[in-house]
């Protein structure tokens, strides 16, 4: 899993997010190191929510679809996966 796509995950841990939201989110977590941009972030999310790691609820507002993401059980054990492989490199680096 490239880093964006975990970071994006790791934000939704916390609650349900807009995908401006994400993004800036993830950029204020990471100081710009591997935020996704605005072009990217959204077909990152649609493969999510086709692969089932997330979900989301659509409203509209001023006349424009907005959706608002939450992780499943299966994104949130994929993003733990990710990060006991993330600590394990980061240790064999370590060393």
């Amino acid at each position: 899993m490239s880093l964006s796509k975990f970071f994006i995950l790791c934000v939704l841990l916390d609650r349900p997010l807009h995908g401006y939201d994400i993004a800036k989110e993830v950029q204020r977590r990471k100081e710009a190191c591997c935020a996704p941009r605005e072009g990217t972030i959204y077909p990152v999310l649609k493969q999510f929510a086709e692969g089932g790691y997330v979900t989301y609820k659509s409203k509209i507002v001023t006349g424009r679809e907005r959706r608002t993401y939450a992780i499943t059980n299966k994104g949130r054990d994929a993003f733990f996966i990710c990060l006991g492989e993330w600590l394990k490199m980061t240790k064999t680096l370590e060393d």
